[in-house]
């Protein structure tokens, strides 16, 4: 029995596992990656749509619109200027800001056809969690 050679198996060929693949390796960057991704977008400023729906008859007659937000102690956060044709203002405007809870005052500045200045439009806002903002907004009686 001292004289029998051993028994030859072919060696099984070495199994790759999971944590010798390549995804494995990066998958705790890709982790953090995400995760400091998540992170940034829910503690950033939330973008908020402000949404005008122009009413009264004097809106056919703008010609432009000048946007201003601003905060409670008077900063620009937000300006926008829109160009219409001559059928006036659309039905809705829509303005993307990005502002986070509290109180807030738009301006609208409207130039309107034939005349050299503009009317002045004010709007408080108050932000709570929504992301749409809807408002009506109409132009004052017009003065010559």
């Amino acid at each position: 029995m001292a004289d029998t050679p051993p028994s030859e198996t072919p060696a099984a060929p070495a199994r790759k596992g999971f944590r010798s693949s390549p995804l494995a390796k990066r998958l705790p960057l890709l982790v953090a990656v995400g995760l400091g991704v998540w992170l940034w977008q829910i503690t950033g400023i939330p973008e908020r749509e402000l949404v005008i729906h122009p009413s009264g008859d004097g809106w056919r007659q703008a010609r432009a619109v000048d946007f201003q937000v601003s905060g409670a102690d008077g900063e620009l956060i937000k300006r926008e200027e829109r160009f219409f044709g001559d059928t006036g203002a659309p039905p809705e405007l829509t303005f993307k800001v990005d502002l986070p809870e509290g109180d807030f005052r738009a301006v609208f500045y409207v130039k309107l056809a034939g005349r050299e200045q503009r009317q002045r439009v004010e709007e408080r806002l108050s932000v709570g969690e929504e992301r749409y903002i809807v408002r009506q907004v109409e132009l004052p009686a017009a003065t010559r």
